[in-house]
């Protein structure tokens, strides 16, 4: 992955032959044309259980017609850190009820929270 800066506050990250774009909003001196890289991070939680609730879903045939999720964010404005992130699957309608516990189950297997749970070592190296 190449991060790249494109001028302003606009940073932008090519890989597998797309580029995500980033920018911070205008109250932070960016232009407010894409997402800030934190907006991005908070959405790939929520892409991420939808794309393992949906498998669930799929693989077992069930309805996808009113599937969603929902985020919130509890912020600590001391540590400027999200302390909890709460996760509100909306079910398909006509959802049995019994696969209830596994899609949420399924939806905890995301790789972006397991990440979170178990956090890597970072090391950030310079070079001229």
């Amino acid at each position: 992955m190449e991060i790249t800066f494109d001028g302003n506050k606009r940073i932008n990250a090519s890989y597998n032959g797309f580029v995500i774009k980033t920018d911070q909003p205008e109250s932070a001196g960016g232009g407010g044309s894409a997402p800030s890289p934190f907006d991005l991070f908070l959405a790939s939680l929520g892409t991420c259980a939808g794309i393992f609730a949906v498998g669930f879903l799929q693989s077992r045939n069930l309805p996808t017609e009113g599937f969603k999720i929902n985020l919130s964010f509890d912020w600590d404005e001391k540590s400027h850190l999200v302390k909890k992130v709460g996760i509100n699957i909306t079910l398909p309608k006509d959802f049995p009820q019994q696969y209830k516990a596994a899609l949420i189950k399924s939806a905890e297997l995301c790789t972006v929270k397991r990440h979170l749970a178990n956090p890597p070592d970072f090391e950030i190296t310079a070079q001229a």
